[in-house]
């Protein structure tokens, strides 16, 4: 491997080798060759870009369609002293502008932005003045159609080609299938093939699956044999409190997280969990994404993913250290019977779609033929309520209509507070004179924030806090204070969910979906479905093989570790085990109800394994019945 390459790993990331895949992926880069890398969730994907770029003249454009992402891996790279730089939608014109010049100047290595800004006139007119020696897409599974996350806008990333027809590209993906791998070299125009995939094999990592009676119990189990830190995923967030609120209860150190919460409780919940002063973070997919955090040693699914691409991904983030970690799966029957139904839910029917945009117009008051590029606020609980529909039906004709290209839906969206005064210099002067206990703020607003007298300029009532030594409450205080005597304009930040339309809004009888791509998509998220069921019902093959082979990586071994495997190694009971468990259980559950987990304890000295197929052989056969609480009891 080139030297420089690894003199710059070893410089800025304090790395002695890269890992497997990385090198070969960054020759590629070098030579110029349009490059697909497949690498498992924590397996290096940024490395692969920001070396090579680092290697290279110019600026290095990546194309991510996460605004938190974003903002973690520009981070990262400034703590490094790499200059970088993200555009992202909580910017005003002004400062997208003053972005893009740095960038211009040459000031700049890396500019992070979302496909949505590839096609804004003013980064098109800025596009030949910022030198791009490679652009990297990141999250590339997006670009297709076959894809479990498909966006619209990544398939006109391929435009920028006609522009800059030699600067190659690289894409990265964590999970895409076969299907999706070819499909993202098509739709991204690589002038061949050139596909680098790191093994999907996690020989650490232990996969299980339990169907249960009492999920909340058995994360109890889990954990009390499992130490260290641990992730729990749910599907809503009712449950990511109310899971959290039970775990407490047994003193375990627990907090829930989603996206409804504000970017503070959200960013203060992280870091908390990050450092190890809470132990287990309850959570709905929200949560994960960039956050580096090696120790994870348990990631429980309390409710079952749609599909393998979404469980491997949130799967992989517990025992990236190398270390044994426990992924495991907890599911009952109704759960599997509506996984088996989500394709019909997720893909509704044209009536129900019309129905809905047409309700979202009258709602959001927007006339036939208006609206393209505008944010509405959009509070979806109300909309519901306001207009009697279901809330599972909205959510997913919103993503129809994200995936036909006709608007977006963000539920996290975080619009910084603005400013931009509105006097002229002469009358501020005067202003200050006659107001000396609102000076300290408008002097700290003038020097730190170019441009915010001519322009509205994104300001941090933090920031300014520290700077005059005031309570942040204070500095809202007196900068709304400022807002009514007319001196600025003070536009508060904003985290409520937004809907963004990029086409003007349609008759609702004359919106247009594509019906063969709308059938096919369902057929495949169908296909998807089918694999997450077989995963929940693996007796006979290895949980770590079947998932590598769904992402076409075949020549993986059986892990040994993973449930099926242990079953296979020696958890078969003989008849004599069978009846000397089952008389023990009797023995304690006769005429009286016990918990499972006493149980467990009495019964100590065999292993649980065991006990759970009797005791699930016994329900199965009417004899104990355990409740939604985990109480035996015979019957």
């Amino acid at each position: 491997m080139n030297e420089t390459a690894l003199n710059i790993l070893q410089q800025y990331w304090h790395h002695d080798a890269f890992r497997p895949q990385q090198e070969a992926i960054i020759a590629s880069v070098l030579d110029e060759k349009d490059t697909l890398a497949l690498l498992p969730t924590g397996g290096g994907k940024s490395v692969c870009f920001q070396v090579p770029a680092l290697m290279k003249d110019g600026l290095c454009l990546v194309i991510s369609p996460l605004i938190a992402l974003m903002k973690d891996q520009v981070e990262n790279l400034v703590k490094r002293n790499i200059p970088a730089i993200s555009i992202h939608s909580g910017m005003t014109f002004y400062e997208v502008r003053q972005a893009l010049q740095q960038a211009s100047h040459g000031d700049i290595k890396f500019l992070y932005l979302s496909p949505e800004r590839l096609e804004t006139n003013l980064f098109k007119e800025s596009l030949h003045h910022l030198n791009i020696s490679l652009i990297a897409v990141d999250e590339a599974h997006c670009v297709s159609q076959w894809g479990y996350d498909f966006r619209p806008p990544y398939l006109r990333i391929a435009n920028l080609r006609d522009e800059l027809p030699d600067v190659p590209i690289l894409a990265l993906t964590a999970s895409a299938t076969p299907l999706v791998q070819d499909d993202i070299v098509v739709k991204l125009r690589f002038k061949e093939p050139n596909i680098f995939r790191q093994s999907f094999e996690k020989p650490n990592l232990s996969y299980s699956v339990f169907k249960v009676d009492s999920k909340i119990n058995r994360v109890m189990e889990i954990l009390k044999n499992v130490n260290g830190s641990s992730i729990i995923y749910c599907r809503n967030r009712r449950l990511t409190k109310e899971v959290a609120h039970l775990l407490s209860l047994q003193n375990i150190s627990a907090d829930f997280y989603h996206a409804g919460l504000s970017q503070d409780d959200r960013n203060n919940k992280q870091e908390s969990w990050i450092n190890n002063r809470t132990r287990v973070i309850v959570c709905t997919n929200a949560f994960g994404m960039g956050i580096d955090k090696a120790d994870v040693r348990t990631v429980i699914h309390y409710d079952t993913p749609d599909c393998l691409e979404n469980y491997y991904q949130e799967a992989g983030r517990a025992g990236r250290d190398g270390k044994r970690a426990y992924a495991v799966l907890l599911y009952q029957p109704e759960d599997a019977a509506t996984l088996e139904a989500l394709p019909d839910v997720r893909f509704p029917v044209m009536y129900d779609i019309r129905k809905i945009y047409q309700a979202l117009a009258d709602y959001l008051q927007i006339p036939v033929g208006s609206g393209e590029g505008c944010y509405y606020d959009f509070d979806l609980n109300e909309f519901v309520k306001n207009f009697k529909l279901d809330i599972h039906l909205v959510i997913n004709v919103l993503k129809v209509l994200e995936q036909e290209g006709h608007l977006t839906f963000n539920e996290s969206i975080f619009l910084p507070s603005q400013v931009k005064f509105l006097v002229a210099k002469e009358l501020l002067l005067d202003f200050e004179q006659s107001h000396p206990s609102l000076e300290p703020v408008i002097k700290c607003l003038l020097r730190t924030y170019e441009g915010v007298y001519n322009n509205r300029v994104s300001v941090h009532e933090r920031q300014i806090a520290k700077l005059t030594r005031k309570k942040i409450e204070e500095v809202r205080s007196e900068l709304m204070h400022l807002d009514a005597l007319g001196i600025i304009e003070y536009l508060p930040q904003k985290e409520t969910p937004q809907i963004y339309f990029i086409l003007n809004r349609a008759p609702a009888q004359f919106l247009y979906i594509n019906h063969e791509n709308y059938l096919q998509r369902k057929q495949q998220f169908e296909l998807r479905t089918e694999t997450m069921l077989r995963y929940l019902h693996l007796q006979k093959e290895c949980r770590s093989k079947y998932i590598s082979n769904y992402f076409g990586d075949v020549a993986v071994k059986e892990c040994g570790i993973c449930d099926v495997c242990l079953h296979k190694k020696g958890s078969g009971l003989t008849e004599e085990e069978f009846n000397k468990i089952q008389q023990r259980i009797f023995h304690h559950t006769d005429n009286i109800a016990i918990p499972v987990k006493d149980l467990l304890e009495h019964l100590q000295g065999i292993r649980k394994e065991k006990i759970w197929k009797v005791l699930e052989f016994l329900q199965s056969e009417k004899k104990i019945e355990i409740d939604e609480f985990g109480i035996i009891k015979s019957l």
